[in-house]
Order: C-alpha cells, then structure tokens, then sequence
C-alpha cells in the first residue's frame, strides 16, 4: 500500500516513455541521453510505484504490456504537458528569447532562410534559431510530438491540432532544356503539360505531389515519372541534360537555374498553377502570440520576393 502512495517522477515517466516509443532499452536510453542501466532502473522504479508491469522482457526485445499500452499515452500526455508549463514560463518570462526550434521543407528551406535568418538576427538577437530540414510527414511528426516547435511549409495540411499562419503564394514556374518548344514562353497553357516529359521529386516531397496535382488538373492522364531526383539541384541537372521538363516554385527559380547556362523558363497563363507558404504551429501553443507577431515580421521581410504576400 505505501508504494501506491508514492509519485511518479518525471525522469521515470521519461524513461518510460521513450522504452514505449522505441522498443529498445539501448536506442531508448540514447534518445533520452541517459544510461542504459539508469533508464532500466528508471522503468523499474516506475513500475514499483504503480504496481504494475509495464514491460514485458525477453532476451531478444521489449514489448509493453497491455497495461502498459493504457498507461504509454498518459505518461506522453504528462510529459507534453510539462512541456507546454516550460514554454508557457519561458513566453511570460521574456518573447523571443530561449530555444526555437524551426522545421522547413527542403524546396522551402535554401530559399527563403537567408530573409528568416536575418529577421532573426536583426529583430529577435535573443532568439536561439535552430533548423532542422525534413520532409513534411517527419516535420508534422516533430511538431506534434513536442520535438520542433514552429515549421515552415506548404499548406493546406488539413491537420487536426495544427494552426496555419499563410504568408504568401508563389507561382510555378516550368525549366525547360535549351531548344524546347515552350523554353521561354509566356503564357503557356497549362493544357501543355498533358505531353510533356515531366521529372519529378522522391516520394515523400510535397512538391512532388503539388505537381502531380497540376498535371492532373491539366487533364494528364498518366502521371507517372521514370526518372526522379532527390533534390530540386539534382532535377534541374536532369532537365539541363535534356532528360525532360520540370515545375519550380518561383523562389527557386533564381538560385537553381543560375546553376547551367542550358535551360529556359516560362511561364503559365493566368491563372497560373501556384503553392503557398505558412507556418505552422500546434494550435494553443504556449507562444503563439509570438508565432503570430513572427510570421507578420516575415510577410514584410518577404515583400521583396517574386511572391504575393497574403494579407489577413
């Protein structure tokens, strides 16, 4: 009886946790920068306090236990809480200053960094910008788990839990090799792209899907790619090679194609086919104001960009 009395603490509910995620004791304890025999003896002490088996071992893995199962998600719960405590004390402390922790999207990420690093430097000083670059399941997954705090993405996601903070749209614009019927065009309809050899990115990019989507607004009927690149460098080389036509965002367009003297763009008729960029936040974050005065500060540091700033 005098156990049950006890309290859990955080670090064993930590300890927990991170066993429930990963399934492993050495890869948990590395996640969680503890040791092995500390992050056992963590588990354990936790189980004691409950008074219940949380783990079942063998000598090969670790699986929970039905019990444990239940009481994995009330430990993530406690700890995003604890969490959320933190940041709220951290915001009502001093704005912009401490940790923040920033995702963005490889086709967002080269382009647009060097106009939120140096708002950052020139407004926010306080401000420890960190960036992680990932791909926009892995960045969602960041961002509801507690790991990243804001991102930078193309939107709609249609996310439960996830508040969007639009800050401009841009246009696609079509790269094409030198010598292709439609390299330089203006006004080209977007019927064209229903015969043409289009090179795509990955599966996982949403650029890649983005485009896709296009051509079958378009009418295109397959939309399959035998070639893709894992990078918008990589497929601007391709179409430099002559292996085909591409879409890029209009922010890319300067940096990617000042890369070969052997491409063209052109342009889509009106309207044309477009992308918008947002940031992203959980919704109810404990620094959301700040979020929201951050993306007003970036609309105006990106006016200058071949964008439409979208006003709220």
């Amino acid at each position: 009886m005098t156990s049950r009395k006890r309290q859990p603490s955080l670090a064993q509910l930590r300890a927990f946790a991170a066993v429930a995620e990963h399934l492993h004791f050495r890869d948990a304890a590395a996640a969680i920068g503890m040791s092995q025999p500390a992050l056992s003896g963590a588990v354990s002490a936790l189980e004691e306090t409950l008074g219940v088996t949380l783990l079942e071992r063998t000598t090969r893995k670790v699986l929970l236990s039905p019990e444990g199962e239940r009481l994995a998600v009330r430990a993530k719960a406690v700890l995003a809480e604890v969490r959320a405590l933190l940041e709220e004390a951290e915001a009502v402390r001093a704005p912009f200053t401490g940790a923040l922790r920033l995702g963005a999207i490889p086709t967002v990420a080269p382009y647009l960094l060097p106009a939120v690093l140096r708002l950052v430097h020139d407004r926010y000083p306080d401000l420890d910008l960190q960036v992680h670059e990932e791909q926009t399941a892995s960045l969602l997954e960041g961002l509801t788990s507690g790991r990243l705090d804001l991102l930078l993405l193309a939107v709609p996601l249609g996310v439960a839990g996830v508040t969007e903070l639009p800050l401009f749209d841009e246009d696609f614009v079509l790269v094409t090799p030198l010598g292709h019927w439609l390299g330089g065009r203006e006004g080209i309809p977007r019927e064209a792209l229903r015969e043409l050899k289009l090179l795509l990115l990955d599966e996982g990019h949403c650029l890649r899907d983005q485009a896709l989507e296009i051509c079958r607004e378009a009418g295109r009927a397959d939309t399959r790619a035998t070639t893709t690149a894992a990078g918008l460098s990589t497929l601007v080389q391709l179409v430099a090679g002559g292996l085909g036509v591409t879409l890029l965002p209009r922010t890319a367009v300067r940096v990617e194609t000042s890369r070969s003297s052997r491409l063209l763009t052109g342009s889509f008729t009106s309207p044309a086919p477009t992308r918008r960029i947002a940031l992203a936040m959980r919704t109810g974050a404990a620094r959301s104001a700040e979020y929201e005065e951050l993306a007003a500060a970036l609309r105006e540091a990106m006016r200058d960009l071949p964008v439409r700033i979208v006003t709220e």
